[in-house]
C-alpha cells in the first residue's frame, strides 16, 4: 500500500521528501507497536519535518532543504495567509497546526513532566500515532491520482489499528500468539483485516490445524451470540463490539 502512497506523491512533490516523509511514518508506527514510545514521538518529529516541506513546496515551488533548520512558526503563518481559495483548508490550516502538535511534543513534552512524576509517554504516542494516521491520509485524499474509491480504501487502511501479533506474509496472516482461543484468534484476524473482511477460507487457513473442526460453530457463535463479527453471505467482518473485545483484552499486542 504505501508504495502507491508514494507513487501518487512523487508525482506531485519531491522524491527524496516523500521518502522520508514514508520511512519515517513506518517507523514511528512501528516503534508505537513494539513499545519504544519515545522513538515513535522521534520519528514524529522526521515524519513532520518532511510534511513541512511537502507543504512548502505545494505551495511556493520549493522548499527548506533538507539538513537545515526549519521555522516552523513563519511556515505556519505563511500557509495560513494563502488565499482559501488558492489551497484547500487542509494545506492552509489543518495540517501545519497538526504537525506542530507532534513537534511540540518531541521537542518539549519530556522536560514539561520530569517534576510531576506523571510518564506521559504512552498517551504522547498515541496522539502522535493518530496524528500521523490523519496526516498521510489527507496528503492521499488530496494528491491520490487514482479513483476516489480507491483512494477512500487507502485512507481507511491506513487509519486502521495495527497489530503487532500478526505478521503478514504476502497475505498470509500468521498470529504469533500461541495461547489465544480459536475466538480469540478469529477476532484477532479481523481486526487486522478491518473493512477488508476475510472469507470462511481465508480464516481456515490461518488459523490452527486444531482449529478447524469447530470453526463453523465458533463462527456463529462469535455472529449470533457475541455480536463481534458480521457475516454478509460472503465475507466476515469485526464488528465495532469486535474492535473494543480485541483493544480491551490487549489481544493485538
Amino acid at each position: 500500500m504505501l508504495n502507491i502512497i508514494k507513487t501518487s506523491l512523487e508525482s506531485h512533490f519531491d522524491a527524496k521528501l516523500v521518502t522520508e516523509m514514508l520511512e519515517a511514518y513506518q517507523e514511528s508506527k512501528s516503534n508505537f507497536h513494539a513499545g519504544g514510545l519515545r522513538l515513535n514521538a522521534v520519528e514524529g518529529g522526521r515524519f513532520c519535518e518532511a510534511a513541512f516541506r511537502l507543504l512548502e513546496q505545494v505551495t511556493t515551488g520549493t522548499f527548506t532543504p533538507i539538513g537545515k533548520s526549519l521555522d516552523t512558526e513563519k511556515i505556519i503563518k505563511q500557509l495560513a495567509n494563502i488565499s482559501q481559495h488558492a489551497q484547500p483548508d487542509s494545506v492552509r490550516l489543518h495540517i501545519p497546526r497538526a504537525l506542530r502538535v507532534v513537534y511540540d511534543i518531541r521537542n518539549n513534552r519530556d522536560a514539561a513532566h520530569l517534576a510531576d512524576g506523571i510518564d506521559p509517554n504512552f498517551q504522547d504516542a498515541t496522539l502522535v500515532i493518530s496524528i500521523l494516521n490523519w496526516t498521510m491520509a489527507e496528503f492521499v485524499r488530496l494528491y491520490h491520482g487514482c479513483s476516489a474509491n480507491d483512494a477512500q480504501g487507502i485512507i481507511d487502511d491506513l487509519v486502521t489499528r495495527r497489530a503487532p501479533a500478526i505478521q503478514d506474509f504476502k497475505g498470509f496472516l500468521k498470529v504469533l500468539k500461541p495461547k489465544l482461543k480459536a475466538s480469540e484468534c478469529i477476532l484477532l484476524l479481523l481486526y487486522v483485516r478491518g473493512k477488508t473482511g476475510a472469507t470462511y477460507t481465508e480464516i481456515d487457513s490461518w488459523i490452527k490445524p486444531s482449529m478447524r473442526n469447530n470453526l463453523q460453530r465458533t463462527l456463529r457463535r462469535l455472529v449470533n451470540e457475541n455480536f463481534y463479527i458480521h457475516f454478509d453471505d460472503s465475507k466476515y467482518f469485526i464488528t465495532q463490539t469486535g474492535n473494543v473485545e480485541v483493544e480491551d483484552k490487549k489481544l493485538h499486542l
